[in-house]
């Protein structure tokens, strides 16, 4: 009963595989549209663009300082008798009083100067609120080279099923030559055997490229917006692309290069930050105004049962003492994060040029790596010719044509490889470069 019911499980799950399997649906799709739609789904950069949409909101809390402070005040309460001593504290005398009172009071001040910390607060939260929006061309970048690298690879995926597919057909005409050989015994049991192992093991590599495609077509389809049961088929032809000097990129790059732009940013956040920590040298003046209405007197005697209504307005001139021992540690501190973030942009500057002259000498090398493997797989289709032509007629044995057919189908799968290889470093070099 239990090796039945465990059948039974089995058989579900295989059926439930295969109904799966039946319900991947191919969806044709180019680059640029591959690109496009990365842009408009991928959870990243939705991320970004909520960042930056804080960094916006940030400006503009910022700027609320430069705007006047003003409260309101009201309260109402209940007040005692007072009672009176004597200074020898031996007589004591009660003294009537409202027992209600009230008071009202409205309050304005606005910030007149403070050695300009206003000013460079909200320059520092618009320097802030420019890297958000260098953040999103820096994540723009990274998913694009992502959706490319993807999409190249899963264009080499569907290159090498052709190749084993074509393999397998060729293996299988081979072997009904053998199966008509062997019928007039000119051949051996094993040399059958030895073909249809070979189809056998052909299968079993298209299988493994098979389900690797759908592998990757699935992951692509998360950044595309897509649905996960598509198994992606490019359409962009394989074209060589013209590439300017290293010279060219590397100014291209010195211009345009996003990390340049976020280093430069911070420089300018750093000097703001001293302008800030200077302006604790200076005092702070400001002008108020206020307004009063208080019930009862109690200053009067007797006291007076009536509202007291004033009013003031004047400037107000203060000043930290400490901040004459404690600015100078905090502007020294500004200056340090300066000179840091200067250094930074010089290894930012070093880094962008390393990246750049490795991807320009990687393309370099790709281009000569796909002529060597055209010339190659031209040998290797002469030299299958050659040995497939012996085997037929029983002049070469079944390890050669099993050697033969494995270099020729290397050499078809490295040459194919090798004309994405060359765009995708075409497209690296551009990535290197911020311009992508």
């Amino acid at each position: 009963m239990k090796r039945k019911s465990l059948v039974i499980v089995i058989t579900l799950i295989v059926c439930s595989f295969y109904a799966n399997a039946q319900e991947l649906i191919t969806r044709e799709l180019s680059l640029n549209d591959a690109i496009n739609m990365a842009m408009q789904n991928h959870q990243q950069l939705k991320i970004s663009q909520a960042n930056l949409e804080v960094s916006e909101q940030q400006v503009k809390v910022a700027k609320l300082q430069q705007l006047p402070n003003a409260s309101i005040s009201a309260s109402g309460y209940h007040l005692s008798n007072a009672t009176l001593y004597s200074p020898q504290l031996d007589e004591v005398t009660e003294v009537e009083m409202p027992h209600f009172g009230n008071t009202y009071a409205l309050q304005t001040s606005q910030l007149l100067f403070k050695g300009g910390l206003i000013t460079k607060s909200i320059q520092i939260a618009e320097l802030r609120t420019q890297i958000a929006e260098l953040d999103i061309q820096k994540d723009q970048q990274v998913i694009k080279f992502l959706v490319i690298s993807n999409y190249l690879d899963i264009y080499k995926l569907h290159n090498q099923i052709k190749v084993y597919e074509q393999n397998i057909s060729l293996a299988k005409e081979r072997l009904e030559n053998l199966t008509n050989m062997s019928s007039q015994q000119m051949i051996t049991r094993n040399e059958m055997i030895r073909a249809e192992l070979q189809i056998k093991n052909l299968e079993q590599a298209l299988l493994s490229l098979n389900n690797n495609l759908a592998i990757m077509s699935n992951q692509m389809s998360y950044a595309l917006g897509l649905p996960q049961n598509i198994i992606i088929v490019p359409t962009d032809s394989i074209e060589s692309k013209t590439i300017q000097t290293l010279d060219t990129y590397l100014e291209l790059a010195n211009k345009q290069h996003y990390a340049l732009s976020v280093a430069n940013t911070n420089i300018e956040i750093t000097k703001k930050n001293i302008g800030v920590a200077k302006s604790e040298l200076y005092p702070t003046i400001a002008a108020f105004s206020g307004y009063n209405m208080q019930r009862p007197l109690t200053t009067a005697t007797p006291v007076l049962d009536y509202y007291a209504n004033t009013w003031q307005a004047g400037i107000s001139l203060s000043y930290n003492l400490d901040n004459l021992f404690k600015s100078e540690k905090k502007i020294r501190l500004a200056n340090r994060q300066e000179k840091m973030a200067e250094e930074v942009l010089v290894l930012t500057e070093q880094n962008i040029d390393a990246g750049i002259y490795a991807a320009y000498t990687k393309y370099q090398e790709a281009v000569q790596q796909s002529f060597l493997m055209e010339e190659a797989q031209q040998l290797a289709i002469e030299n299958y010719t050659i040995v497939e032509s012996k085997y037929l007629n029983q002049l070469a044995i079944t390890a050669e044509m099993t050697d033969a057919t494995n270099a020729r189908l290397e050499a078809e799968l490295q040459h194919v490889n090798s004309k994405i290889t060359v765009l995708f470093q075409y497209y690296n070099l551009l990535k290197s470069t911020g311009t992508l």
